[in-house]
C-alpha cells in the first residue's frame, strides 16, 4: 500500500487532505509539527514510505528548512531522496522558487483542491519511474547472476572522480561527498565534459525531470551548495568554475 506522510497543523486542510488520500487506497501517517518528522523518518514506520507531503509553515519549525535537513541527512539512508511536496500559503514567486531549491519535488499553493495534490503525487511518481527505468537500462548481470551497475572513475587536472551508479555514491580524492539528488546529476553532468562551459539551461534539463516549474537561478544555489560540500574535502580548491554571462564548467574551458 502507498504509504504518505503528511506534515500540516491545520486538522481541517489534514483530514480533507487524510479523505482524499484513503479514497485512493493509501495509508496516511499524519503529524502536525516540525519536530517529529526526523524521528519518524528514523523509525521502523517509515521503511515503506512513498512521498512527503510538507507544510512549510509549521508552529515549531520551518518546512523549507526541514526538507534541506532530510536531504543532506545520511542516516536516513534512501529517504534522502523521496518526493517532497510542499504545501504554501505563500503565493510569492521567491517563496517558490526557495522550496524547489530547498529539494522540494513540487508545491501546492493553498487554497488548493486535494485532488490537484494527488494528480501531482502521481506526477512525480511517474516521473521517477521514468528515472528508474532509465537506470534499470544501463544495468548489467555480473559472473554471480546478480543485477549490478559497473563503478565510473574519471580523472582530470581537477582531481580524481569515482562515482558508484549502485548506491549514488560520489567521491572526489577518496572523500566520499555527501550531496542532495540533484547536486550530484549536476556534478555528473560536468563531469562527463568537464572542459564545456554549461549554460545554468542545459543544467536544468540535464538534472531535472520537470524543468519548466523550475528556473535558471536555481542552479546558482546548487552550485553554491556543492562548493561547499567540495571545500570540506581542500578548502584551498575551486575545481567548478563561473563563467560570467555564460555558465559553469568544471575545468578551465
Amino acid at each position: 500500500m502507498t504509504h504518505i506522510l503528511l506534515v500540516e497543523d491545520d486538522p481541517a486542510i489534514a483530514m480533507s487532505l487524510k479523505v482524499t488520500c484513503k479514497r485512493e487506497g493509501w495509508q496516511i501517517t499524519w503529524l502536525d509539527n516540525a519536530s517529529g518528522v526526523l524521528p519518524f523518518l528514523k523509525s521502523d514506520q517509515a521503511q515503506d514510505l512513498s512521498a512527503i507531503i510538507l507544510d512549510v509553515g509549521l508552529p515549531d519549525g520551518d518546512g523549507l528548512s526541514l526538507c534541506q535537513q532530510i536531504r543532506h541527512d545520511s542516516e536516513l539512508g534512501s529517504l534522502k531522496d523521496i518526493p517532497i511536496i510542499f504545501l504554501t500559503a505563500r503565493s510569492d514567486e521567491v517563496d517558490r522558487i526557495l522550496g524547489l531549491e530547498m529539494g522540494g519535488d513540487d508545491y501546492c499553493a493553498k487554497p488548493f483542491s486535494p485532488r490537484e495534490l494527488v494528480a501531482r503525487l502521481k506526477a512525480v511518481w511517474r516521473r521517477e519511474q521514468l528515472s528508474s527505468q532509465y537506470k534499470e537500462s544501463d544495468k548489467t548481470i555480473d559472473d554471480a547472476g546478480l543485477v549490478s551497475q559497473s563503478p565510473v572513475s574519471y580523472t582530470y587536472s581537477s582531481g580524481d572522480w569515482h562515482y558508484q551508479p549502485l548506491n549514488y555514491s560520489l567521491t572526489w580524492d577518496g572523500q566520499k561527498l555527501e550531496l542532495s539528488n540533484t547536486e550530484r546529476k549536476i556534478l555528473l553532468a560536468l563531469l562527463q565534459a568537464p572542459n564545456q562551459v554549461f549554460s545554468r539551461e542545459q543544467l536544468l534539463n540535464a538534472v531535472s525531470d520537470y524543468p519548466d516549474h523550475r528556473l535558471a537561478r536555481t542552479i546558482d544555489s546548487h552550485i553554491k551548495s556543492i562548493r561547499k560540500q567540495l571545500a570540506i574535502v581542500n578548502p584551498s580548491r575551486d575545481v567548478i568554475y563561473t563563467h560570467r554571462g555564460l555558465g559553469y564548467a568544471l575545468c578551465p574551458a
